[in-house]
């Protein structure tokens, strides 16, 4: 699958533009603020209906435009075109199409166009609390299993309403035991599907992170990504009754799926509090490309790859391994960011593989040869 053509109005600092791709490999060069990275984020809300960098919708639209559009056209092997649109409006619900059908549920489309981004902000990954690591699998794991994603929304219907019903109970001084089991037994049935396939999903990608990681590092390290659950120790129907007296106490559900954490292991050691800037940059960056190996074969096509400005603070030799992996058969179509555009010329000047570089200043793209 490949996007052939993009289309932007009133998109962030873009007043309009009109975009033809590579199936291969497509640079933006330009300065911080130019607009390089706004490019990148109108393929990942084609992908996911949301932005990377901004959940708030209406933060999007142009400042003085009433609203933003986005058109994509993709490709696929064997098939016809698809067009996915975006549109959001000042204070109007967010519209979704696909081949001009309006989605009922933007959770309907969420795998349809795989996409992973690597960007600087991933470091979050490591540095921010266990809800970014959560959504982090939660967001692989829904592109590919569409039964994943309606059991985690569920689950979080499920876990608002028992949070509710403890907080009722505590304001009017009284309890009810049955109605509690009503959303315990639901959420011990969600949530135990779903801790199970998270355990999974990690059992099969870890392998795969760790030979990215070997191959950017040289192999000098061993690392492990660590499911870590309250789920592991008991089943969740048990441990909601066994923390009912807390919960009550507290006024929320202290124990579920929805604690769950992932521990980034270097050597035996915490990434977060032993790994450098360059053992944790290089550590992301390996997740991100085993997400990528792991959904194409799942899917069995190749994920469309983002990389926003990640060869800064990395050296010659890791920027040349990671040029070198995506030129290979097994990625697809790939979009790079960078500040300096002498040295995307000289990256491909070793390399040789179809590209294009566009200039980007103020808004607009242009596609130099």
């Amino acid at each position: 699958m490949f996007l052939k053509q993009l289309s932007l109005t009133n998109f962030k600092n873009y007043r309009t533009a009109e975009l033809q791709f590579s199936e291969k490999i497509n640079c933006f060069a330009g300065d911080n603020g130019s607009g390089k990275t706004n490019i990148l984020d109108a393929l990942y809300y084609l992908s996911f209906c949301k932005s990377y960098f901004n959940p708030v919708d209406n933060q999007n639209i142009l400042h003085d435009a009433d609203f933003f559009a986005i058109h994509g056209t993709y490709y696929h092997e064997g098939e016809t075109e698809n067009k996915v649109s975006v549109i959001q409006k000042r204070g109007k619900k967010k519209i979704v199409k696909f081949n001009k059908k309006v989605y009922d549920r933007l959770a309907d489309h969420i795998g349809k166009i795989p996409l992973v981004m690597i960007s600087p902000y991933d470091r979050d990954l490591i540095n921010d609390g266990s809800e970014a690591r959560r959504k982090y699998i939660d967001g692989v794991i829904s592109q590919f299993d569409k039964f994943y994603l309606n059991e985690l929304l569920s689950y979080n219907k499920v876990l608002l309403q028992r949070n509710a019903l403890l907080k009722h109970f505590a304001e009017e001084q009284r309890f009810d035991a049955a109605s509690i089991q009503v959303w315990d037994d639901q959420l011990a049935a969600f949530g135990t599907k779903l801790f199970e396939k998270r355990k999974q999903f990690l059992i099969d990608f870890n392998p795969l992170f760790e030979e990215y990681y070997r191959f950017l590092s040289d192999g000098n390290e061993h690392v492990e990504i660590i499911y870590e659950s309250q789920l592991a120790t008991a089943p969740l129907d048990e441990l909601l009754k066994e923390s009912l007296p807390k919960d009550r106490l507290l006024r929320y559900t202290t124990q579920g799926i929805h604690k769950d954490d992932l521990a980034f292991m270097i050597d035996g050691y915490p990434a977060k509090k032993f790994g450098s800037q360059g053992q944790q940059k290089t550590f992301v960056i390996a997740i991100k490309l085993a997400q990528f190996e792991y959904t194409r074969r799942i899917k069995g096509f190749k994920p469309i790859l983002l990389l926003d400005d990640i060869f800064d603070k990395l050296d010659e030799k890791r920027v040349s391994q990671i040029i070198k992996l995506v030129s290979e058969n097994n990625f697809g179509q790939v979009f790079i960011t960078d500040t300096q555009r002498s040295r995307l010329e000289n990256i491909f000047s070793h390399h040789d593989i179809p590209h294009l570089i566009f200039d980007v200043v103020n808004g607009t793209a242009i596609l130099k040869e």
